[in-house]
């Protein structure tokens, strides 16, 4: 096939995809009524997608903390009678269509519906939750859009949510005249803890991020005989309950997280007790401290390979250093990514836009 026909016929399959992934960034219609006042409402847009994501989990955590302290809230899904199930849950949930906001009632909208936020009822109010501040501009062209896109345009943005410090600065910079407020992540500590035994002689990764750079990683330390007497553990497909009992079995996590809003991996790897190495995905500057791990420059892949190195030799010559590392990170994170404190951030954001 020459390539004045190959050409043409790759632009299309690109085109193709681009208009199913904006259909996928396009919410689920929502009707609104202007004359009516609402019933004070916060109304959670989630997709409909039951594959674990620890974004859909958050959205799910709001609203069950929201409604246990006395606010009212739901999640919406655009499936009548969907529900996520990969963990156990009784949170509140209504289909779009099912329910009709009013003037009191807030639309609180994920980042990743940016590119479809015009279909939304313009009288409406708004909040975008933005869980990843660096994906904020997927699918929004800067040939074909204009200044403060994708929300200038927007009527009734009344503030941003986001989940880390690092995201939070990111938006202020970029959307200045929008407030922009932080909730914190939750690391469930009934969940996610040391175990009562020392982890074995295993290394604990998770699959999809960055795939070629965890190629040329084990291609350096197994070249190196580094990995000799260590299983790796790839991590991935499991229930909330599984992830956390095979952490709880590793000595050492790889982090490869990358342009994260927050990068729960790393985090409840550290609550598990695991001593994590690896990239902090920007958002993972908030609770990286090399006191009790290792941080690694942004795909700095020789420093990444020295360093694992190092803690593998670091267990060879005294276990016990490297797992009191592994349980000071477990309390650094559960002492602060915990549901009172998120509560509090959530009742003294709402509390701030109510009317």
């Amino acid at each position: 096939m020459t390539n004045a026909i190959v050409r043409p016929v790759r632009a299309a399959l690109r085109r193709a995809a681009d208009l199913r992934d904006l259909r996928r960034h396009t919410p689920a219609e929502v009707r609104y009524d202007a004359a009516a006042s609402g019933t004070g409402t916060i109304h959670y847009l989630c997709p409909d997608a039951d594959k674990p994501s620890g974004g859909i989990r958050v959205i799910y955590r709001h609203v069950d903390l929201l409604n246990a302290a006395g606010l009212s809230a739901v999640v919406l899904h655009e499936r009548p009678g969907f529900r996520v199930g990969w963990f156990h849950n009784d949170t509140r949930v209504l289909a779009t269509r099912d329910v009709t906001l009013g003037r009191d009632d807030l639309l609180v909208v994920p980042e990743i519906y940016g590119p479809g936020l015009g279909v939304l009822p313009a009288g409406c109010r708004k909040v975008v939750f933005n869980q990843n501040a660096y994906q904020t501009f997927s699918l929004v062209p800067f040939a074909t859009t204009a200044a403060g896109a994708p929300y200038a345009s927007v009527p009734g943005i009344e503030a941003h949510l986001t989940v880390s410090q690092d995201n939070a600065a990111l938006l202020r910079h970029a959307f200045g005249q929008v407030p922009v407020h932080v909730a914190r992540v939750v690391v469930d500590e009934r969940v996610f803890h040391p175990g009562g035994t020392p982890a074995g002689r295993r290394i604990g990764y998770m699959p999809r991020r960055r795939a070629e750079e965890q190629e040329q990683l084990l291609h350096i330390l197994r070249a190196r005989g580094v990995l000799d007497g260590w299983e790796l553990v790839s991590i991935d497909g499991l229930t909330e309950a599984g992830t956390a009992e095979a952490l709880r079995g590793c000595a050492v996590f790889l982090s490869f997280s990358e342009r994260e809003g927050f990068g729960l991996p790393p985090a409840e790897a550290m609550a598990s007790g695991a001593y994590v190495v690896g990239f902090t995905g920007l958002g993972g500057r908030d609770f990286f401290d090399p006191a009790y791990c290792a941080p690694i420059a942004e795909a700095d892949l020789l420093a990444f390979a020295v360093a694992v190195e190092d803690a593998l030799r670091r267990y060879e010559e005294d276990p016990g250093t490297l797992a009191a590392a592994g349980l000071a990170a477990s309390k650094q994170i559960l002492a602060h990514y915990h549901e009172d404190g998120l509560r509090a951030d959530l009742l003294a954001f709402y509390g701030s836009l109510r009317r």
